[in-house]
């Protein structure tokens, strides 16, 4: 039998683990919600940004704005998005980067790792809805004895 592992609550730990995050686990942690509609379509909350999605700006200065993912850096934590550049002194067009939990996806590229990810977020919603809870037969059953 695994031994039960207990996860830190020291801050700093905490914040060296999300900090040098690799690259796979960085992917889960640089998810966005899904739009009104597309969260009572799939009856999934948020899912990992990627490439070719289409989202919507919610928090900052870009607030409002949508457009095509163009790069998921992970590196930097952030997400470029096409319409959203600025212009550098040398007249050089660059891109703004986006933290995903600022925005909002509003369409998705699905493909079938896509609807594969989708279709297990969704079964492992419907799992523990009754779990902990008390029901009249389960009271009911007490008074038998």
């Amino acid at each position: 039998m695994v031994a039960k592992v207990r996860r830190t609550a020291d801050r700093r730990k905490n914040r060296k683990a999300h900090f040098t995050a690799p690259s796979h686990v960085r992917r889960v942690l640089m998810s966005a919600r899904l739009s009104k509609d597309l969260r009572v379509k799939y009856n999934v909350r948020s899912l990992p940004v990627r490439k070719d999605d289409e989202v919507k700006v919610k928090r900052g200065v870009h607030k409002g704005r949508d457009g095509k993912v163009v790069a998921c850096y992970r590196k930097r934590w952030v997400i470029h998005i096409d319409k959203i550049t600025r212009e550098k002194a040398n007249g050089q067009t660059i891109q703004i980067g986006i933290h995903p939990s600022n925005t909002e996806i509003t369409k998705l590229k699905l493909d079938k790792d896509r609807k594969a990810t989708l279709e297990k977020k969704r079964a492992g919603k419907g799992k523990d809805k009754g779990k902990g809870k008390i029901t009249q037969s389960d009271v009911a059953m007490q008074d038998v004895d």
